[in-house]
């Protein structure tokens, strides 16, 4: 039973960093505006941070026994962090709305820290990390959001 509370909340957390590291390119594609360069290479950074926790996170799922599941399906249905909408995006719009973006995933993660925690520590320790880094990349846009 508690095995299996860790791996669907390493699975919620999958999905998310899915969705953050789709989002994240489709805000790397149609940002314009000033400060377009600053942002189109942040969140190349973004993506590179989230792909590498995810495919953790996936890896720790398999290891427990479970089937991680990112198919573009599950990612729909499931992701807790909304759409991004379609077109072109403004330089501004997407400074705020990836950090809104990496905060509510971190924020998903850390609701269920403490009960995975509880039951696997290496399973939580992993959490922590990928919500550490989606907290220290949305730090970094909110400091180059002006003010």
């Amino acid at each position: 039973m508690a095995e299996q509370l860790v791996i669907d909340a390493l699975q919620r957390a999958l999905v998310d960093l899915t969705d953050l590291s789709l989002q994240a390119k489709q805000y790397h594609w149609n940002i314009q505006g000033d400060r377009f360069r600053a942002l189109h290479l942040a969140l190349d950074e973004i993506v590179d941070q989230v792909r590498e926790d995810l495919d953790e996170v996936a890896e720790r799922i398999s290891t427990l026994g479970g089937t991680p599941d990112g198919r573009a399906a599950t990612v729909a249905r499931d992701s807790g962090i909304g759409d991004v909408a379609e077109g072109t995006i403004s330089v501004a719009d997407a400074y705020k709305q990836m950090e809104s973006k990496l905060m509510a995933a971190s924020e998903r993660i850390k609701s269920d820290l403490e009960k995975v925690d509880d039951a696997d520590s290496l399973s939580g320790d992993i959490l922590v990390g990928a919500a550490r880094g989606l907290e220290k990349q949305a730090w970094f846009l909110r400091a180059a959001i002006e003010k």
